[in-house]
């Protein structure tokens, strides 16, 4: 077991273990110096969590899995893809979204950049879905926006 660290973030002080992060061998699009999160507790059962940047404090991104909200989204990786996962083709990963809180208070999901997860690999990239035809913004199904009063989510 490896020494536990600490850093503050938007959620107070974080301990973790270096190596229980996700690591983003390749960073997420716009924050590719960023290569390592922390997944923050959420409720159980919640459809939202966010990960924690351990590189940067100020950095965080709300995720879900897209197929609780947008029935028939897919994606299946190709050879490329698992190979950045280290993975072999029956091997489990999850498809997640990020997702945005507007100032307006809207919800959308970036369905056209999925994150693929390797749980058992702890280890996740970002993809561009450039031929699937899927938005950047795609609202949150049946929701009218909420926390109006949040800015800086």
């Amino acid at each position: 077991m490896m020494e536990t660290q600490k850093i503050n973030s938007r959620f107070g002080e974080i301990e973790y273990e270096p190596d229980k992060t996700i690591n983003f061998p390749e960073g997420m699009i716009g924050f590719e110096e960023l290569r390592h999160f922390v997944v923050m507790p959420n409720e159980k059962g919640a459809p939202l969590f966010w990960i924690q940047s351990v590189e940067d404090p100020c950095v965080a991104f709300i995720l879900a899995d897209p197929t609780q909200f947008f029935e028939g989204y897919q994606l299946r990786p190709g050879k490329p893809e698992l190979d950045k996962l280290s993975l072999e083709k029956d091997e489990a990963f999850f498809v997640l979204s990020v997702v945005t809180v507007h100032p307006d208070g809207q919800v959308t999901f970036n369905l056209a950049a999925p994150i693929l997860f390797a749980p058992e690999k702890n280890k996740a990239i970002q993809v561009i879905l450039e031929s699937a035809g899927y938005p950047s913004r795609v609202p949150l199904p049946g929701a009218k926006a909420f926390c109006p009063s949040v800015k800086n989510l």
